[in-house]
């Protein structure tokens, strides 16, 4: 089986099946981006949380720093509105954790989230290579401009019936995100907990069900899981977890740290940082908070009300105030850089699946 050949290295013209998850709040750099594509993967960059110009820059220095292709990552949904009500308890609960880092009893004024149009307008402006979705299916005439752009779509599914609801909008590839998967969970239809299916389970499931070529995204942290992946359908492997200790990183040393001492029981879900259910490490801020969670505004106006908290921490290395997203492979991440890491699963990918002449299988 020739493992890295496969619909996805095809259409985007890689090396490699391997997609570097899109990682907001610092962990996901241009430079851990850059890093990736160069080493024959698909770097990405986190989008949705950027203001426009911001968006647009990310995307120059992008640029600057490959040649190669790379994805950039938006939230569909649109935000929530503020209850007045949930947002009054939230500055309640947060207040006592401010003071504690001696910030004003009040967060910064809430900015105004940007808009989903002006972000995919400098996107096609800017032709960036590829676009992934996470919280929900993007409309037809959206993906319709981005494919008369050139420009290769990812929606994110948990579950089978919203893998369908992607297929029938459009998009070209999906990514199957796993139980296991660090950050946000990327459920649209139902109840988070209802996407809670594991890696192993959902890959066959959405390959029998779906002709969209399936990212694999959940768990995966070395060679032996894109073997396993790839063998059970999956055409791509998207990681996230597996990247955060690396140099490029943005993670902070002490975050770092945390990973290697974590295991599979250390994570948990959690809407304390932004309002939306994700997967991250245990700490103070999550275990302490985790009572009030249905008090508690949505996504994204949690997240601009912890923010100056979570920046404050991560400048003092306080992980008991960090969003600390991580996936339960966590206990497996190397301090390597990105590129050791892919050659290292490339080869051990090779080595399980052997590296055959693309003749044996179909690009999956």
């Amino acid at each position: 089986m020739n493992w890295s050949h496969t619909a996805l290295t095809e259409r985007l013209n890689i090396r490699y099946p391997i997609i570097q998850a899109p990682m907001a709040g610092g962990p996901g750099t241009p430079q851990l981006m850059a890093a990736v594509s160069n080493a024959g993967g698909l770097g990405s960059l986190a989008g949705a949380c950027l203001q426009p110009e911001a968006l647009r820059q990310a995307v120059a220095e992008a640029r600057a720093l490959t040649d190669r292709p790379f994805a950039v990552n938006l939230a569909l949904g649109g935000a929530v509105r503020g209850d007045p009500d949930r947002l009054a308890r939230a500055r309640e609960l947060l207040a006592p954790y401010r003071a504690e880092l001696g910030l004003p009893p009040e967060p910064p004024a809430l900015p105004q989230p940007p808009e989903f149009e002006q972000l995919l307008d400098i996107l096609m402006e800017e032709r960036a290579p590829a676009v992934s979705f996470i919280f929900g299916a993007p409309d037809t005439v959206y993906l319709e401009l981005l494919r008369d752009a050139g420009i290769v779509t990812f929606g994110t599914a948990t579950h089978l019936l919203e893998a369908i609801v992607l297929e029938e909008s459009g998009v070209d590839f999906i990514v199957a995100q796993g139980a296991e998967a660090g950050g946000h969970r990327g459920t649209f239809i139902g109840h988070p907990e209802q996407g809670l299916v594991g890696i192993l389970t959902l890959v066959p499931l959405l390959a029998k069900h779906v002709r969209v070529p399936i990212i694999a995204a959940g768990g995966i942290m070395d060679g032996r899981g894109i073997a396993a992946v790839r063998m059970l359908g999956a055409a791509g492997i998207q990681m996230g977890t597996a990247f955060l200790a690396c140099p490029e990183s943005g993670a902070s040393p002490a975050y770092k740290a945390l990973l290697s001492e974590g295991s599979e029981i250390a994570t948990t879900l959690s809407r304390v940082f932004t309002g939306r259910s994700g997967r991250v490490l245990r700490n103070r801020l999550v275990n302490e908070l985790h009572p009030h969670e249905a008090d508690l505004p949505g996504f994204p106006l949690q997240l601009f009300l912890t923010e100056e908290l979570r920046q404050v921490a991560a400048e003092r290395d306080l992980t008991d105030f960090m969003a600390l997203w991580a996936g339960q492979g966590c206990h497996l991440s190397e301090n390597r850089p990105a590129a050791e890491l892919i050659a290292a699963w490339a080869a051990q990918a090779t080595a399980l699946l052997g590296a055959g002449n693309g003749e044996d299988s179909p690009a999956l």
